[in-house]
């Protein structure tokens, strides 16, 4: 797979990036500090994953979730255990929006929110289902004949 580099636009970006190290386990590895002192930008390392922060600049068009009413976008983060990964999201001040559960797909999977306004999912992979399966049990799920 192709890799690439993850640039969120937070509102405070000293704060996510203390968050997304507590919650999410990501590594400072640099930053930009403009001459006055705000942060421009954190550059964090979230496994093999380069993750970028930066704060709000609406002149420029660059906007958080918070000021645009959310996002559409959820970003997936493999992790061993899910449920471990989801309690300490949620002990740093992570919310639900999608709990914890086995899904259909073969992964233990949650999704939620960060006090950003970012969604992630926490991805455990707990077994290999063939993809006609999946074909078939997404056809049962989202066409309402079928219980989560």
């Amino acid at each position: 797979m192709t890799r690439i580099a993850i640039h969120l636009v937070v509102g405070d970006p000293d704060h996510a990036a203390r968050w997304y190290a507590e919650a999410l386990g990501a590594q400072e590895t640099g930053r930009i500090t403009l001459p006055d002192g705000r942060t421009l930008t954190v550059e964090l390392l979230l496994g093999g994953t380069v993750l970028a922060v930066a704060g709000e600049m609406p002149a420029l068009g660059m906007r958080s979730p918070a000021s645009l009413g959310g996002t559409s976008a959820a970003l997936h983060v493999p992790v061993p255990d899910a449920d471990a990964a989801w309690e300490r999201a949620l002990r740093a001040g992570a919310t639900v929006f999608e709990p914890v559960h086995d899904a259909f797909w073969g992964d233990r999977t949650g999704q939620l929110l960060d006090p950003f306004g970012h969604r992630w999912a926490l991805d455990e992979h707990m077994r290999d289902v063939p993809h006609d399966e999946i074909v078939s049990r997404a056809a049962e799920l989202f066409s309402g004949s079928a219980t989560a």
